[in-house]
């Protein structure tokens, strides 16, 4: 299947292909709001609010995270615009905003320490 990479890393599919992981497991079951991610796009999560952070892992399609606080950092323009916002998923984890459906061009948490 072909894939198209973008300059943050992501990929967007060509064809549309089965989620083989389960979604719902992924994603957790706290009791916290989670954001889609942009459908068809698999998102790298980063150890920091930047593309030259390492990889930690990619969200399979279909993903939904908590963001528990977000952060400034690398200007990145994804399906939801363009933005510097960074939003922290898990400890040590950050996923670009602009990949994030939030709802909002701004802030939806509080601000990452």
């Amino acid at each position: 299947m072909a894939m198209d990479e973008h300059t943050d890393g992501t990929t967007a599919a060509a064809d549309a292909i089965d989620v083989t992981e389960d979604v719902e497991t992924l994603a957790g079951s706290d009791d916290v709001t989670r954001y889609p991610i942009a459908p068809g796009y698999r998102v790298n999560v980063r150890t920091g609010p930047g593309t030259k952070y390492g990889i930690v892992r990619t969200l399979p399609y279909g993903m939904k995270v908590p963001v528990y606080c977000q952060k400034p950092g690398e200007r990145v323009t994804g399906p939801y615009g363009t933005s510097n916002l960074w939003d922290n998923i898990a400890n040590g984890q950050f996923v670009a905003d602009a990949y994030v459906h939030t709802g909002s061009d701004g802030y939806i948490a509080p601000r990452c320490d």
